[in-house]
């Protein structure tokens, strides 16, 4: 099976600060892939460089079989249009209708008549049981619908790749299992290929066919989620299994307490 997506020795940072480093992973066509890890390990950065917000600093992302960050405008854009995004928490555009939600990417991307984006969208927000709700404003609808909203919107255009940023973050559990449903149904529907960024390994393991883990920018650890439940690798077991002790630290990378106080470390020293 080809790849719809490949990164090779990608690196990217922030001045000194290293994002990622020697990334090198797949993402099969039709597959849902899961990328997970701590806050702050990379996961929405690799997101962004696929859709070529930003550029790495080494090596390279390619879709479909170019190379993003080496494309023109033009092309750029063309490739988008391949791409559907689900941002964390919707990000609809609270002006704008559920129905001119969902029409926004086709007005943007197509020359389609209105008589045709009006069946588009219906069919697309039916498909995630919000037809009868085209009408209202983001603001009369609960989170959970309102994810819907912008699964649907996501999907607007057929994508041959769909990108979620934490899809399930901040819904209860009924709203979670019913979007994880539709994420895996409608990218079977539509034969695309889905990367999950997500911190919830129940919802996510159930949909997924592979699972990334990364950890301060690279993988540390990769299988299909019934491996990663029974590997006894210390960095999966704490994150799997939501353990406090383990190779994850609490506080972030740098300068001790002691050391930014001028404090002597040494355990038992007299001032």
């Amino acid at each position: 099976m080809s790849n719809l997506v490949e990164i090779r020795d990608l690196q990217f940072g922030y001045g000194n600060r290293q994002i990622l480093s020697g990334l090198s992973m797949d993402f099969p066509r039709g597959k849902v892939i899961a990328v997970m890890g701590g806050s702050g390990s990379g996961k929405t950065t690799i997101l962004r460089l696929i859709g070529g917000q930003i550029v790495p600093q080494r090596g390279h992302v390619k879709v479909d079989g170019e190379v993003v960050h080496t494309l023109k405008a033009h092309g750029m854009y063309a490739l988008r249009r391949k791409m559907g995004m689900l941002f964390q928490h919707g990000a609809l555009f609270t002006d704008l209708s559920v129905f001119e939600n969902v029409a926004f990417p086709l007005r943007e991307h197509t020359e389609l008549s209105e008589s045709m984006i009006q069946d588009l969208v219906l069919m697309k927000l039916n498909a995630v049981g919000l037809r009868n709700a085209a009408r209202l404003k983001p603001s009369e609808i609960s989170g959970g619908m309102a994810r819907r909203v912008a699964l649907a919107r996501a999907v607007a255009l057929d994508p041959q790749l769909i990108m979620y940023d934490e899809p399930f973050a901040g819904l209860d559990p009924i709203s979670m299992g019913v979007t994880a449903t539709l994420i895996r149904n409608l990218n079977d529907a539509l034969g695309s290929t889905s990367i999950l960024v997500s911190h919830d390994v129940h919802e996510t393991f159930v949909i997924a066919d592979y699972v990334y883990f990364l950890s301060q920018g690279k993988i540390v650890a990769q299988g299909t989620p019934q491996e990663m439940l029974a590997s006894t690798d210390p960095y999966v077991k704490q994150f799997v299994h939501a353990e406090s002790d383990g190779p994850v630290p609490f506080h972030y990378p740098g300068r001790s307490l002691a050391q930014e106080l001028g404090l002597k470390a040494v355990s038992g020293e007299q001032s």
